[in-house]
């Protein structure tokens, strides 16, 4: 580890997207309308060389580098995050391009605010004090406030962007609050110092613990776990569905890597109280997560109560982590591939919304195998991978999670996570019986169900990553567990 001078070369990822984020901006502000397309290869030409430049250094740098005055490190952990990150950003960015230019939403500027949106994210995956984690929030947070507002013709867009504005300024000063208690106790802002303080009086202590309650809950307000979780529905529904997509996806990569970083390296001398907040969060998410989901009709509110189940499951892998040698890697394999499904499910929705009117009712997809059988069998795939059904990636992922579980005695936790997926199962087959049991709804314009060749290829790109790598999940698997070694 390496204390001493700025190391810019481990930074090149984020200094590069920062360059073509300006770039990108002044690109779109001098080309005509007809090229706007420009602005979208130059941004998704960003994501992908970000994308290897992240893998390069995930088998170059094979011991972790601390730098930037003890603010910013490079480890497998942050590198396998970014790289993901990417992935998933190069899907929201593809699915999102006919979407918007059909409803005329702003294409530059969203384009330019998803790149501030993953540079964000990336800074939040090698924060290493505080400060950097919360500038890295904050940079991806007013983004998303901004992009779910971009839609400046629909008032549900706008209310969702009013309450996910008001509910995460929340979050982030209930987070900042806690940070200057952990300050204030340790003295330090920076992971490293906070995790090595000793000699702390009882009074210190009671301040320390009291800065993590906080950080806690502007943690678990981001995820939209339970009781924090009363915002994600509402935006979910009401944002536009690009939007939706970009925020059930990749920003939770992000949320993880800090939850790592402040529970699990700043705070292991409180392991045993954060432990026990997170198995009644988990439990309550899962309970209410799935419960609730089965009551909607609305698809895009069903599987925002299922990302709330789903926030449920991976936090089981950071409680089981400090007595497993699989718990953190098995809630990293979840968080990711969750996150590239669930991106996968929304992306249909927005593929399937044209002319202005969204498809977002669940009976809006009876008989769609009959209409268009692919991006049926696509969704199908989406469905039984969330419902962690074989073969898909989903099974494999509730499997790591749950033995787990067992290996660290919480054989009850794993029992109860294995019920609360049997009653999950149950809404994600409702969503499959439609789309290949029931008759097709009437008086729907069949062009709708016409998909362009960019889209049909982008989505089965998605489709088959939620087979194969069910099929053949070793080497994701094995990249994961490095990440922890």
């Amino acid at each position: 580890m390496n204390f001493a001078m700025p190391i810019f070369s481990v930074a090149l990822p984020e200094i590069f997207m920062l360059c073509m984020i300006t770039l990108a901006l002044l690109t779109d502000v001098f080309l005509p309308a007809r090229l706007r397309l420009v602005t979208y290869i130059l941004v998704q030409a960003t994501v992908v060389i970000t994308f290897f430049m992240s893998i390069s250094q995930f088998f170059n740098y094979p011991s972790p580098i601390i730098t930037f005055s003890g603010n910013y490190i490079i480890d497998k952990l942050s590198m396998l995050l970014k790289i993901f990150v990417c992935l998933i950003s190069f899907f929201v960015f593809a699915y999102s391009r006919e979407y918007i230019q059909a409803r005329k939403i702003a294409f530059g500027e969203y384009y330019v605010l998803g790149l501030l949106a993953v540079l964000g994210m990336l800074i939040m995956c090698s924060a290493y004090s505080f400060l950097t984690i919360y500038l890295g929030l904050e940079l991806l947070s007013l983004a998303l406030y901004a992009m779910v507002a971009m839609q400046k013709d629909s008032s549900q867009a706008t209310e969702a962007a009013m309450k996910y504005f008001v509910m995460g300024a929340l979050a982030s000063g209930l987070l900042l609050y806690g940070i200057s208690m952990v300050y204030g106790a340790t003295g330090s802002i920076q992971i490293l110092e906070i995790a090595n303080r000793e000699g702390l009086s009882s009074t210190q202590q009671m301040v320390e613990l009291f800065g993590l309650v906080f950080i806690l809950v502007g943690l678990l307000f981001k995820f939209g776990a339970v009781p924090f979780h009363m915002w994600v529905p509402d935006v979910y529904q009401g944002a536009s569905t690009n939007m939706t997509l970009f925020i059930a996806s990749a920003p939770k990569i992000a949320a993880f890597g800090i939850t790592i970083r402040i529970l699990v390296e700043a705070m292991p001398n409180l392991q045993i109280q954060w432990e026990h907040v997170l198995i009644v969060v988990a439990v309550l998410s899962m309970f209410f997560g799935n419960l609730l989901a089965i009551a909607q009709t609305n698809l895009k509110r069903m599987l925002a109560y299922s990302s709330i189940a789903h926030i449920g499951y991976m936090l089981l892998g950071i409680i089981a982590g400090p007595n497993s040698a699989e718990g953190y890697s098995a809630a990293i394999f979840y968080v990711a591939t969750y996150t590239i499904v669930a991106a996968g499910a929304f992306a249909i929705i927005a593929i399937l919304s044209k002319k202005g009117l969204e498809f977002d009712q669940l009976n809006d997809y009876r008989g769609l195998n009959a209409r268009n059988p692919w991006l049926a069998f696509m969704m199908l795939l989406l469905m039984f991978s969330m419902a962690g059904i074989p073969p898909t990636v989903g099974f494999f992922a509730k499997l790591g999670l749950l033995e787990a579980l067992v290996e660290a005695h919480l054989v009850w936790l794993a029992a109860l996570a294995l019920l609360f997926a049997i009653v999950g199962a149950y809404y994600y087959l409702r969503m499959v019986m439609l789309m290949y049991f029931e008759e097709p709804a009437e008086g729907l314009d069949e062009s709708r169900f016409t998909v362009s060749p960019n889209m049909l290829a982008v989505t089965t790109v998605n489709g088959l990553f939620v087979l194969v790598f069910g099929l053949f999940p070793s080497s994701l698997i094995d990249m994961c567990r490095v990440s922890f070694a």
